[in-house]
């Protein structure tokens, strides 16, 4: 609130309305009439003019619950894949000591050697859905020469190869080796006599028939 100070010439004024004199005491009188309005201005213009009312506050706004986000989890690896089955085989080998398939020095299957063969060799030729290869391995001892007993050892294995053919074996897939004395089993390097180191020397003279292929 504003307050207008009043002046010298409304003082007077003012200490003519209420009846003032002329005399000396005047002018003062109407000082302290100055004086005393512009103090209640003052006082009036002071005064705390009224807060403003409050503004009414905003609704609250609802905001929509979301739900919570939803983790995506990558699915396990597969498990690996099972290792493929490993194809049955027929793979085999047989060893013969010389004495149950041929006679001392001799190259001829005996009866003995063919029932043999029949059951350890042919029988299992028959387990195979197809023959990849058979092996025909003679060895001799070291009793005569080198020669002797390398045609000896390479005549053997020609024998067993021809009665395998005679029973069905393809004769393209059958590889003879005539080892001779080369590969001995057994030294017998004390025995003296003839007939005891014949005896001793038996399992270097030997016969192996090995066997490949897929079985049925």
């Amino acid at each position: 609130m504003w307050c207008m100070i009043p002046g010298v010439e409304e003082v007077a004024r003012m200490g003519e309305a209420h009846g003032a004199s002329t005399t000396e005491e005047d002018p003062l009188k109407n000082l302290k009439l100055a004086i005393g309005s512009s103090v209640l201005c003052l006082l009036a213009s002071c005064a705390t003019a009224p807060e403003p009312a409050p503004q009414p506050q905003p609704a609250p706004v609802s905001l929509p619950v979301l739900p919570p986000a939803r983790r995506e989890v990558a699915p396990p690896p597969p498990p690996p894949p099972a290792p493929a089955p490993v194809a049955a085989r027929c793979d085999a080998a047989v060893t013969f000591q010389n004495e149950e398939v041929f006679a001392f020095t001799k190259s001829e299957l005996t009866q003995a050697a063919k029932a043999r063969l029949d059951r350890d060799v042919v029988a299992k030729l028959a387990t195979c859905a197809r023959v990849e290869a058979v092996v025909i391995e003679v060895h001799t001892d070291r009793l005569g020469s080198h020669r002797y007993n390398q045609k000896l050892s390479e005549r053997r294995a020609e024998s067993v190869k021809t009665y395998l053919v005679g029973k069905g074996t393809d004769p393209d897939k059958i590889e003879t080796l005539g080892m001779g004395k080369t590969v001995p089993a057994k030294f017998c390097p004390d025995i003296k006599g003839r007939s005891e180191l014949i005896a001793c020397l038996a399992p270097n003279r030997r016969a192996i028939v090995s066997i490949k292929g897929p079985a049925r």
